[in-house]
């Protein structure tokens, strides 16, 4: 009877951890976009009824705005401003930063070097986990897991020999955590080799 009760709670538990943070993250994504289309509401109204429904006026204006926003930030001057924004603004905010470098990575932009996927050496053991930043002085700020949530961890200053880059996408790296480990293998088979150092 024991036994099956340990095996619901740890089921329950298991279930709540990967259940409760998704539920955070959309509720945090509709709130944000709900109070973007609050905005948008009046310019909306504009538009009469009887030919499309406000909300929809709205919701295409929102995308008609994040895609402009898009196309200035490909321009040289566009680039500027928003590199300003980033360094003397947006970077200033909580989170920011690391939410930046996850969607980079998440749209394939192989210069972003936050949450790079990695296997890291904790103790004697090869453990997935993701570069946040490299030192000045070639150590690692390395981000673990906690399986199945990707979202929470904990955080380690390794040395760069105890850090192994992996050449595998964001996404894949994120579903080993969340599967308990499944596809560790491919991390480990697409480990970065190390260039041989040249000092003597």
């Amino acid at each position: 009877m024991k036994t099956l009760a340990d095996f619901l709670r740890m089921t329950l538990v298991g279930g709540l951890l990967v259940v409760l943070p998704l539920w955070v993250s959309l509720l945090l994504l509709f709130k944000a976009i709900k109070g973007a289309l609050a905005v948008l509401q009046p310019i909306a109204k504009l538009v009469p009824q009887r030919f499309v429904h406000h909300d929809v006026v709205a919701l295409c204006l929102l995308i008609l705005i994040c895609f402009g926003v898009g196309l200035v930030i490909r321009t040289e001057i566009g680039r500027r401003i928003g590199d300003w924004l980033e360094q003397h603004l947006l970077g200033r905010l909580p989170g920011f930063s690391i939410v930046r470098g996850m969607i980079r990575q998440f749209a394939g932009k192989e210069d972003e070097q936050s949450f790079q996927p990695a296997l890291v050496e904790i103790e004697e053991a090869l453990v997935p986990a993701f570069i946040i930043e490299k030192h000045a002085d070639g150590q690692f700020t390395v981000f673990v897991s906690s399986s199945p949530t990707p979202m929470a961890g904990a955080i380690y200053i390794l040395q760069p020999e105890r850090v192994h880059p992996v050449d595998v996408p964001l996404r894949k790296a994120m579903v080993c955590v969340t599967k308990w480990g499944a596809g560790a293998a491919e991390m480990r088979s697409a480990i970065r080799h190390k260039e041989p150092s040249t000092e003597r």
